[in-house]
């Protein structure tokens, strides 16, 4: 089963690929070494309908679903963008979907709408510099004092944690690591909130990453999202569209690697023949098309079952390693086919070698996904 092909979609694949066209590609190369996109670039999606696909027109957005948000995701790279300008545009596909779900009327007015027409940005705080994956062993503390919390922690790895306006932060409401969480927004600005060095990186170079520190930060009770101590469970609900997303970037990079390296090998000739009339390298092209392909058929599948409200929490973290695997062979393949025209950072091949590899590590690492799968088959 794949994501079914409407004519709403297929308007939505085009219009997707007329925006990377014109509003990405000729920037890319220079928001690399940048460190980030433009807050301009935001505000353009927004004004054509894609930043807020995925998020009902109700809270601001364009309608649609998480098959949509496939579509966007798997176009933007197809067309030739990238995993990290999709981790850089679409942050808020982790940071508002808590609050959103929440039903909170005023903070749903005063995040969820202006950051989905392109006005503010968000950003989602979970991992700790000594935590990693452990959600439940989370230390930054936030005690009640009146109308507020007091916030101490700190925060790494943040996706958009630079730019972001506003951060929706997960917080122990009783003693470090006791498992007792809550999701408060926390303003940038907010007094002892501060945004530490922007973190260079092996690849997502466009997408800005942060440390952050909270040092007795005051926040109102009204920044809460949902009651106290239900945020564990709101995490974990969350965790199936965040892990999609990422196998969607996965399969998706491996799809693009296969066009370029067949173009590649197609145009390029050794010894008097192109490389393409060679066995090994036509062999080497055939696997990397069905390992991409096949991936994709499955995650499609997966996503389905999600969106039709299935419990398939094991399922959903097979399709995340299998597409990241099919991902990781592919843009190896890939690069290795372009010869040493691959290694240079004029080649396209060569940034998405590089950001595939955090795919295999963000929204939980393969091994925390094989945790998930030996758990979900009785081990």
């Amino acid at each position: 089963m794949t994501i079914v092909d409407t004519p709403e979609r297929r308007q939505l694949r085009e219009l997707t690929r007329a925006f990377v066209t014109r509003e990405v590609l000729p920037h890319l190369a220079d928001w690399e070494r940048a460190g980030e996109v433009p807050r301009s670039l935001h505000e353009t999606a927004a004004k054509i309908g894609l930043l807020g696909i995925g998020f009902a027109e109700s809270v601001g957005g364009s309608g649609g679903d998480l098959l949509d948000s496939i579509v966007v995701t798997e176009e933007i790279i197809r067309s030739g963008g990238s995993s990290g300008l999709v981790a850089a545009l679409f942050t808020h596909g982790i940071a508002l979907p808590h609050i959103v779900a929440a039903q909170d009327e005023a903070l749903v007015d005063r995040y969820v709408r202006p950051t989905l027409a392109g006005t503010m940005i968000g950003a989602l705080a979970i991992t700790e510099p000594d935590g990693g994956s452990d959600v439940a062993g989370i230390r930054t503390c936030a005690v009640r004092d009146g109308d507020h919390y007091v916030v101490n922690g700190s925060k790494t790895y943040i996706t958009s944690g630079v730019r972001a306006d506003f951060v929706t932060t997960a917080v122990c409401t009783d003693f470090p690591g006791s498992g007792s969480l809550s999701l408060l927004v926390i303003d940038k600005g907010a007094p002892g909130f501060t945004v530490g060095r922007r973190l260079e990186k092996l690849g997502w170079h466009c997408s800005d990453t942060a440390e952050l520190s909270f040092a007795d930060v005051r926040v109102p009770v009204a920044n809460r999202v949902g009651p106290e101590d239900t945020a564990f469970l709101a995490i974990m609900q969350q965790f199936a569209a965040e892990r999609l997303s990422l196998a969607t970037q996965a399969y998706a990079t491996a799809q693009r690697c296969v066009d370029l390296a067949v173009r590649w090998c197609r145009d390029r000739s050794t010894f008097g023949r192109p490389l393409a009339s060679r066995q090994l390298v036509r062999h080497r092209l055939a696997e990397m098309h069905t390992r991409a392909e096949a991936a994709r058929a499955y995650v499609h599948e997966v996503a389905e079952r999600v969106a039709a409200k299935q419990p398939v929490v094991t399922e959903v973290a097979m399709a995340k390693n299998v597409a990241v695997a099919a991902c990781d062979f592919v843009v190896d393949a890939a690069l290795q086919l372009h010869g040493g025209f691959g290694y240079l950072r004029d080649a396209e091949v060569e940034r998405h070698y590089r950001d595939a590899r955090i795919l295999g590590i963000g929204g939980g690492t393969t091994e925390i996904m094989n945790e998930i799968i030996a758990k979900g088959m009785g081990l």
